[in-house]
């Protein structure tokens, strides 16, 4: 099996995507921010979309093929690699959340109403948005990465039911058409307006059916690479009409998807192109440590807010470009000291199952 090239491309949009989440927490806290800028941050909810397709894609991508072809027998390695790859960071943020909460209660603070200690065991075993609660909590935006835990729990039975290598790229379209429509009829039938509405209840699915539109989108690109200028500006046309529909009143849950993954594709298939400014060094660094950045920016803007900001509603620049610093700071420190030190540990630990020893025969 021939190694697959590494899309840098996707890479630095995942980062870019990792600080528009940022923006998006802290827009209300920005003094004398532009009505447009808060419009447009106040969507930048939907980076977390993209984050499903593209994971979708990136699996498919790393383990489509592994899985297919090494039945049962590769799926203990396949949930190893990928607790090894989102768990050790999640564990480290939680804890320190939870040093937060009990210096909080110590010091007579009512922010600890925040931290819900008789949930800790879900949000722990990454189990907090699988619907056993009514209100998010903790690190608020690991919610998604207990939704991916669910999605990678179901993927060795999307890969062993469907080869998604065997069908035509029309059907891989339609699929990906069809799972944007099976969000959006669910979205309709609870009146949510926007994909942000009810995490709790709704943020499963939504993880779901946009990881699976995503691995359909893999397989899709996997059919069209060998010619990609062609699909690359039909893609680009399919894009353009979307966003155009979307501004025009065409549900968020139906053209965000199709977007998104019209998106993914058109950068995967132009990934490769020789001066791709989103192959620079600078922006992939920025994707590579985007997990840290995702998972620890909400813990740090209110440890920020506790030590230095006495209006939360209302912090000057300089304080925002402080706590930006840190932010990019503390993704650095923690990506190099924590997130890939504990991934190696697990990654090296030895995953066996035991064998049954055989009965020796009885003496005659």
């Amino acid at each position: 099996m021939t190694r697959r090239p590494e899309l840098r491309a996707l890479t630095s949009v995942r980062g870019l995507a990792a600080w528009l989440v940022v923006l998006f927490h802290i827009r209300g806290s920005i003094i004398g921010l532009p009505p447009l800028a808060v419009s447009i941050l106040s969507k930048g909810y939907l980076a977390v979309d993209f984050f499903f397709l593209l994971s979708g894609f990136v699996i498919w991508l790393s383990w489509g093929e592994k899985l297919r072809d090494g039945g049962l027998a590769a799926i203990p390695g396949f949930l190893h690699k990928r607790i090894a790859r989102i768990w050790p960071l999640h564990a480290f943020i939680l804890a320190c959340t939870v040093a937060l909460a009990l210096l909080l209660l110590a010091t007579g603070r009512h922010d600890s109403v925040e931290y819900p200690f008789h949930l800790l065991p879900l949000h722990v075993l990454l189990m907090q948005n699988w619907g056993f609660t009514e209100t998010l909590a903790w690190n608020g935006p690991s919610w998604s990465i207990s939704t991916e835990m669910a999605a990678y729990l179901l993927f060795p039975m999307l890969v062993m039911t469907i080869d998604l290598r065997r069908l035509h790229a029309i059907t891989l379209g339609a699929m990906i058409v069809g799972l944007a429509m099976i969000l959006n009829a669910v979205c309709a039938h609870a009146g949510n307006t926007t994909l942000n509405y009810d995490i709790v209840r709704f943020g499963l699915v939504r993880c779901l059916i946009e990881f699976g539109a995503g691995t359909a989108g893999c397989a899709l690109w996997l059919r069209l690479r060998a010619r990609s200028i062609a699909p690359a500006l039909v893609l680009t046309a399919i894009a353009a009409a979307i966003a155009y529909l979307w501004a025009s009143g065409l549900p968020e849950a139906l053209a965000v998807p199709l977007l998104f993954a019209s998106i993914l594709l058109l950068l995967a298939l132009t990934s490769q192109l020789r001066g791709n400014p989103l192959n620079m060094r600078v922006l992939h660094y920025l994707g590579e440590i985007s997990y840290a950045t995702y998972l620890s920016h909400l813990f740090l803007f209110v440890t920020f807010k506790l030590a230095l900001v006495t209006d939360p509603t209302a912090i000057p620049s300089p304080l925002v470009a402080l706590y930006l610093s840190i932010v990019l700071l503390g993704s650095v420190v923690l990506y190099h000291f924590v997130e890939r030190p504990a991934q190696a540990y697990i990654n090296g630990l030895a995953f066996r199952i035991p064998r049954m020893r055989k009965a020796r025969p009885l003496a005659r």
